[in-house]
């Protein structure tokens, strides 16, 4: 498995970066309608993360998942038609931000539901086990899903039954609205892998080389047959839980503490101290992300509105469509 360059990783965080900015500035302006959770200061840990896996690799997001779609290579005009609610987006217009998926990159789906992706993603596992592939699954979730009983009935039917899957904990300190400290007595949820008898690892989720590392090996780990990992990634959410947060829970020091170990800051002092990024080229690099972040707002702002009848579509499966 050769690693993506620092560069690429950068590129993709910048990525996740305007993208996420762009949508803030949508809502804010109510030209954007739904739900928006930030993923605003964690993009190290999702392009680390899907660095290693490929197109046909599987992914179960959260409710704070846009970042996910985008490092995992999603189309970013569906993307924003999506979260515009507009037929041309990735679910029609029916899911939303909270919901977003696209089967042909083994994106099974972003999830509402504190967790509700980890026994798919387990699930999917089992399924390229038993197909014979080696296909592998992740599973994002945030500190607080560690703490439910799905978290524990999938990890240990993973670990018995050597299940081709990653479980990654974005740990930002918080569930919701509640710290780590008050939910949880431990202090790396990692650790909670030696009562399954599988492979845990905790890193600095701020830094995307580090990520990758870790996800690599552990990516390698599933696919040679060798049993899951549970891999925490210690970072930070910029952003309330939601748009509109009033954020009572924690201190603006502690906000600016952590934007001093941006992500994307980190990535461009690395790459300035090796000579591989100048001032000119880290701009045309924003740049280029930039238009394309608005061509995808273009397309999607002009995409029409749903039929109201599609609304009885896509129900039910259609056993004569599969065959059956």
């Amino acid at each position: 498995m050769t690693a993506t360059g620092l560069k690429d990783l950068y590129r993709s965080m910048v990525l996740i970066r305007e993208a996420e900015k762009t949508v803030l500035r949508l809502f804010s302006q109510n030209r954007m309608p739904g739900f928006i959770h930030s993923y605003i200061g964690e993009e190290a840990t999702a392009v680390g993360v899907c660095a290693p896996l490929r197109p046909d690799d599987y992914v179960t997001s959260t409710h704070r998942g846009h970042g996910h779609i985008v490092a995992k290579g999603g189309d970013l005009k569906l993307f924003f038609a999506e979260l515009y609610g507009k037929a041309a987006g990735y679910c029609k217009g029916k899911g939303g931000s909270m919901h977003v998926a696209d089967l042909d990159l083994g994106i099974l789906g972003a999830n509402g539901i504190v967790g509700g992706g980890i026994a798919i993603a387990a699930g999917a596992a089992l399924a390229a086990q038993l197909r014979g592939t080696d296909q592998v699954a992740v599973s994002f979730m945030g500190d607080g899903a560690t703490d439910i009983g799905v978290f524990h009935e999938s990890l240990n039917l993973a670990a018995l039954w050597d299940l081709p899957v990653v479980f990654v904990v974005e740990n930002n300190g918080y569930a919701d609205f509640i710290a780590q400290r008050d939910h949880q007595r431990i202090e790396q949820v990692s650790g909670r892998a030696a009562g399954y008898g599988m492979a845990g690892e905790t890193v600095d989720g701020n830094d995307v080389e580090a990520v990758q590392r870790a996800a690599s090996e552990a990516v390698s780990r599933a696919r040679g047959g060798r049993g899951p990992t549970l891999l925490e990634c210690v970072t930070y959410r910029w952003r309330g839980h939601f748009e509109g947060d009033p954020q009572p829970y924690r201190s603006q020091d502690e906000v600016e503490a952590w934007k001093e170990r941006d992500p994307l800051v980190l990535a461009e002092r690395r790459l300035a101290g090796r000579g591989e990024l100048g001032e000119a080229e880290r701009d045309a690099i924003r740049d280029a992300v930039r238009a394309r972040v608005a061509e995808a707002v273009e397309f999607a702002e002009g995409a029409p509105m749903p039929e109201p009848l599609s609304a009885l579509e896509d129900v039910f499966t259609d056993g004569a469509e599969e065959g059956w």
